[in-house]
Parts: structure tokens; sequence; C-alpha cells
């Protein structure tokens, strides 16, 4: 883990509490809130980089473990997070709508991070990530057709319009530069050496957005500051629902304690980037909406470290077979 994943929690704080301080100053706003889409479409261009889209059929190998984490984050949750709304949000459908963007976007990036912490099987987890990534980029439109279209209106023209416009531009043209870079310096080179410095820019774009963001919407959440609140027991019972969930799984289908990691992992983290870029184009006037996807990742986080710490606790108490590195793992030898 690397000393920038150590201090994202932080970063991430300190970008909003800046945004906050900024916002306060007169004309800030506007401006602002126009550096916030260009910030994300480079910062999904970079996460996308990591993506080995060629390699989605890494994961079919491994159809037992890649069937039930793709059935918990592609049907079951999309639900639980329409649930949760209506139990908690349903008197404010911006939230609502957040919350739903939020949940049903599984992550492709720093999962890896608290799957490693924990000790679980990071080639399987890895297979996922390309998976996990097309079936999101697909699906989006349709969840929120269909979810989010039972709470408001919805445009459908301008989602999928939107949806064009801020993901499929910086996919392709991380594929392009994966292409180039691998037949100008190599696989090795681009691992070692040229993803390392994406990352670091990564978390630049994304910190400056969030800054960005919280300075254009400073007077809109001073107006309403117990957004977080709002959004503190909707997320807490999403992580722990799936929690206990991944945990009865594998208990019941007697995965090793490596593949229960993954699992866990992969079925908890969200991807707030790319929620928050498509809800910025889908819902302009909606600025709530993107502000539940900036709160996510505060809460997330720290519930993700929370849970990598129950996930090393099981596996010391060896209720889930072989610990990691031992034979038993469902990833072929």
């Amino acid at each position: 883990m690397s000393f920038f994943e150590r201090l994202q929690p932080v970063i991430i704080l300190g970008a909003v509490f800046a945004g906050l301080g900024l916002g306060q100053l007169p004309g800030l706003a506007e401006p602002a809130g126009a550096l916030i889409l260009p910030l994300l479409i480079a910062m999904l261009t970079g996460a996308f980089l990591h993506v080995p889209l060629r390699q989605i059929g890494g994961a079919l190998r491994h159809r037992r473990f890649a069937m039930l984490s793709l059935a918990i984050n592609f049907a079951w949750t999309p639900l639980l997070a329409w649930l949760l709304g209506w139990l908690f949000l349903r008197d404010q459908p911006a939230l609502w709508i957040g919350l739903l963007m939020l949940l049903v976007t599984p992550c492709t990036d720093w999962y890896l991070v608290f799957t490693s912490i924990a000790r679980g099987n990071l080639p399987l987890s890895m297979a996922l990530l390309p998976v996990n990534l097309a079936l999101q980029l697909i699906l989006l439109p349709l969840y929120l057709l269909v979810l989010a279209g039972a709470v408001i209106p919805l445009d459908a023209q301008r989602i999928a319009g939107g949806m064009a416009q801020v993901l499929a531009l910086p996919l392709v043209t991380a594929a392009a530069l994966r292409w180039v870079a691998q037949r100008a310096r190599g696989e090795g080179w681009l691992e070692a050496q040229a993803l390392p410095a994406v990352q670091a820019g990564q978390m630049a774009c994304l910190t400056l957005a969030i800054v960005a963001m919280f300075a254009s919407q400073g007077a809109l959440i001073a107006q309403d500051p117990a957004v977080p609140l709002r959004l503190l027991a909707p997320l807490l019972a999403f992580f722990a629902i799936n929690m206990t969930l991944g945990l009865s799984l594998g208990r019941i289908l007697r995965l090793r304690y490596a593949d229960l990691a993954s699992l866990c992992c992969t079925i908890l983290a969200r991807n707030s980037p790319v929620a928050l870029t498509v809800a910025l184009v889908a819902f302009p006037d909606q600025p709530l909406i993107a502000l539940v996807l900036v709160i996510g990742p505060l809460i997330e986080l720290p519930v993700l470290g929370i849970a990598s710490q129950i996930l090393l606790r099981v596996r010391a108490g060896g209720a889930y077979g072989a610990p990691f590195g031992e034979p038993g793992s469902c990833l072929p030898k």
C-alpha cells in the first residue's frame, strides 16, 4: 500500500474543507464549477488506463467466484440500494438518487488495496476488475432509468448522451494510450513506471475536483449541513448487510479465506468517481446528487479499513479453511 493510498481518506477530507473554505470567496463558485468535469474526465482516463479490458475473459475461468460476485454486485446490490433509499431518504429524492448511483457502481481500483490489506486473493480480484468496469458502464443507464426513474422523471436521451460524453471518451483514450505504450515500451514499463505516475495524477485530479465541487456548492451545503448525517445510516446499513452476506455465503459455499476476503472487498467498495462524473452531466440541475457522491467516500474508506481488519480476525480464527497462500484457493495454480 503506497504512501498516497494510506493518506487517501485524509487527502479527500482535506479537499472537502479546502473547497468549503474557498467557497466563501465571492465570485469563485462559477469558475470552480467549470473545472469539475474536465478534472474528473482526466481522472477517469487514468483510472481506465489501469484496466486491461482485453483480459475480461480471465475472470470467467473462475466461474463460481465470478458468478457469485457479479450476482451480488449487479443484481442484489441495486435492489438493496433502492430499498435503503426508500427507507431512509424517500423525503429527499436527490439524495436517494445519489445513493443509488453510488451503490450500483462496484469499485475498479481501491478495492484492490483493501483486498491486499486483508490478505485476499489479489490475482482473482484483479481478474474481476475489467468485468466490473464493463458491466457497470453497460448497466448504469438501465439502473438510472428503472430505479432512479421510479423516484423522479428522467430524460433518457440526456442520460445516454451524458454517459457517452463522459465515459466513452476516457475509455477509448485510455485503451489507445495503453496499446501505444505496450507497443512502444512494453508491458513491463507500463506496469512498473507509467501506471504508478498515472495513479499519482489520478489522485491529484480527484482531489482538485473535490475542492472545486465543494467550492462551487458551498452555499448549498451551508443551507443543509445535515446531508452527511442523512447518508450515514443507509451507507452503514449497506456495508453491514453486504459484509454479513459475503461472510455467510463464504461459509455456506466453503470458500477458502483468500477468496472470501476478495469477495467481501469487491462487494463492499464503490466507484464514486464514475458515478459522480455521470451525475454532473445527467443531473446538472440537481447538485445534491453529486454531493452524495463526494461525501460517500468519506464514509466508505474508513469502513473498508475496518472491514479489512474484521477479515483478518476471521483469517486468524481459521473458520474459512486454508490461510492466504496455502493450497485450497479457487484460483488455479
